[in-house]
């Protein structure tokens, strides 16, 4: 796939919150862009093997998919993509979209359906406790033979939601009143306690160790940043 592009430390540190989506000179449209070659090259795979691809997005959006309109627009008529989140949305390109109302973690998804694909871009982290993630991955694994799932790393010493070096590794109940005293990332202050206990517990992130639990059919590999592992991306590319 090549390196990634080489960046200063200051940049990803100072950087104001910009639309990942949209921003071609964002950090993190970067970022994304070059997982979305991994994408490509499982979406390519499917459609060389099948003429077509169903793909199951956990948590996905049809903002998220604009990082690959292009191989979009050429494959449209060979490409369904069902985005699944807990809460309705709508979409715009229902030729290509469906957007579906459900959990991920619910373990009777699609009881009696297979997909292409499933896909799943910064999601598991936010689905609360380890049940749930186990849950999360348990359909993942099932509902397809190819998964691509993408998680930032609790190791990498930048916390990407609150974007705060080092969030993570503090107590939840000092992340906590810390939301609650100031506006960090891309939150404003949080007015209860209740509230902000609830945020933080949406925001668990994994390390590689729990990845390769949770995904261990999986190739995990990392996304570098300044020779560290910015996120962790696990990929099942071949048909059992």
């Amino acid at each position: 796939m090549g390196p990634f592009p080489i960046m200063k430390a200051s940049a990803i540190f100072s950087a104001p919150p910009a639309d990942p989506y949209t921003d071609t000179n964002s950090i993190e449209f970067t970022f994304r862009a070059r997982r979305f070659a991994h994408v490509r090259k499982l979406l390519e795979a499917i459609i060389a093997e099948r003429g077509q691809a169903e793909v199951l997005d956990l948590g996905g959006t049809e903002t998220y998919w604009l990082t690959g309109s292009e191989f979009l627009d050429t494959n449209r008529d060979r490409l369904r993509i069902t985005l699944l989140n807990p809460e309705a949305q709508s979409v715009r390109d229902t030729g290509l979209f469906e957007a579906v109302e459900g959990s991920a973690a619910d373990p009777g998804l699609y009881p009696n359906r297979k997909f292409d694909l499933v896909h799943s871009n910064s999601v598991i982290e936010h689905v609360g406790s380890w049940d749930n993630m186990k849950a999360f991955a348990a359909n993942t694994r099932r509902l397809a033979h190819r998964y691509y799932v993408q998680t930032p790393n609790y190791w990498f010493p930048y916390e990407p939601h609150f974007r705060t070096p080092g969030f993570q590794y503090l107590p939840e109940r000092v992340r906590a009143a810390l939301i609650q005293r100031y506006r960090l990332g891309f939150f404003e202050r949080i007015e209860t306690p209740q509230e902000a206990l609830e945020i933080i517990r949406h925001h668990r992130l994994l390390s590689t160790l729990k990845m390769r639990r949770l995904f261990p059919d999986a190739s995990v590999t990392h996304e570098k940043f300044a020779g560290l592992g910015k996120s962790i991306i696990a990929i099942r590319d071949s048909v059992h």
